[in-house]
């Protein structure tokens, strides 16, 4: 047997079984019984004795109304490991020591991206996968990175590399790793917010195992594949539907500037919030200004740009601006107006390879087509999950 094959040692894990009845306030016995063991299992488990089996682990955690990982939990090892440091947008992000990290590994590398570039609110809830120790030497194979730094992981290394990377600007693709748990893969989702061009060319520097994009083709009214066909060389690629959304029009509560139309931007007393180049948002924008023959320097905040959907609704909620283009959703969860223009399919691409080397994509493609998470989007709001997880040929016939 393999080193890799053996079972892991009970002084590797975590044992948190006592604590967790306690606090129940449940005995030995009762435990036992949910359980389907005898007390004495118990209190060898607990005691560190040896580990359960899965089976057992599952029926604890069910009498616990926890997960199997509240419960047992490898220990952190502090392991040592090298990536390549991703600046995540245009933003200028200095590295320093002890900076909270991502990790994500994308084939044979290691990347490496700041929690901070997840926003303010996720930066206090996405847990760091390790803390930054310095910089490391560049080498010729990662001469496109800024930079390669060092990593004291603050998890198990098996356990991040586990880990899935989405590019893309579709919040809800987060939900996702609750859903992952339900089929038994303790894989987690982790969105990284960016445009579409910017997300598609993140996949291709292998700096991601998945982007999402929403553009839709000014010539055919098809989204998406006109433009991964122009994109993307030859058809070792998986396409799939996420959602349908709405995309418009974001306007201040009540509509106080009487917007009714792209037209209506031109006016000197609206000022516009837009997006960056390569967002689907700023696509629709642009497509749509050439359609009336106007010039994007006639409209006022053109060049005011910020970085998703969320942060344009944002601006106009806090009066920072008075239109933006971007989705329903967005507009719904601030309170805002909108005004739809179009609907475009948020689509889904990754490598066909990458099934095979990370078993949990394939879970993750089952677990948003499930119906219960379909659902849940759809509570959200602006979301039809009517085709999601339709497999789109990215070739024509």
């Amino acid at each position: 047997m393999s080193e890799k094959s053996k079972a892991e040692p009970a002084s590797n894990v975590v044992n948190s079984l006592r604590a967790l009845r306690m606090a129940k306030g449940l005995s030995q016995g009762q435990l036992a019984d949910g359980a389907l063991v005898t007390r004495q299992a118990v209190c060898a488990i607990e005691a560190d004795q040896y580990l359960p089996t899965t089976a057992v682990a599952l029926r604890f955690a069910n009498v616990l109304g926890c997960h199997v990982e509240d419960i047992f939990s490898l220990k952190t090892t502090g392991e040592l490991i090298e990536g390549e440091w991703v600046r995540h947008g245009t933003a200028v992000l200095v590295i320093q020591p002890r900076t909270r990290v991502k990790v994500a590994k994308v084939e044979d590398r290691f990347i490496v991206r700041p929690v901070a570039a997840l926003g303010e609110v996720l930066n206090y809830t996405v847990p760091a996968d390790g803390l930054v120790i310095g910089k490391a030497g560049s080498s010729a194979r990662s001469a496109k990175s800024d930079h390669r730094v060092r990593v004291r992981l603050l998890r198990e290394r098996q356990i991040i590399e586990q880990e899935i990377a989405v590019a893309g600007c579709d919040p809800a693709i987060n939900l996702a790793s609750e859903y992952l748990r339900r089929y038994k893969d303790m894989s987690t989702v982790v969105g990284w917010t960016m445009g579409s061009a910017a997300a598609l060319d993140a996949l291709k520097r292998k700096e991601v195992h998945m982007a999402g994009l929403h553009i839709l083709d000014a010539k055919t009214g098809e989204s998406n594949l006109p433009y991964l066909r122009r994109h993307l060389q030859g058809d070792d690629y998986i396409v799939v539907t996420f959602a349908a959304w709405e995309e418009g029009l974001i306007l201040a509560t009540g509509n106080p500037k009487r917007i009714r139309s792209v037209e209506d931007i031109l006016r000197p007393d609206v000022l516009l919030v837009n997006r960056e180049e390569g967002a689907g948002a700023r696509m629709l924008l642009d497509q749509r200004l050439a359609a009336l023959g106007i010039k994007s320097a006639a409209l006022k905040g053109y060049a005011s740009v910020v970085s998703s959907h969320f942060e344009v609704a944002r601006h106009i909620a806090e009066h920072h601006a008075h239109v933006g283009i971007g989705i329903r959703s967005a507009a719904q969860i601030f309170g805002l107006d909108f005004i739809p223009l179009q609907q475009a399919r948020y689509d889904l691409v990754l490598p066909k390879s990458y099934l095979s080397i990370h078993p949990g994509l394939s879970h993750l493609l089952d677990a948003i087509a499930s119906r219960q998470f379909r659902t849940e989007v759809e509570a959200l709001g602006g979301y039809d999950m009517t085709e999601t997880g339709k497999i789109r040929n990215l070739r024509a016939g």
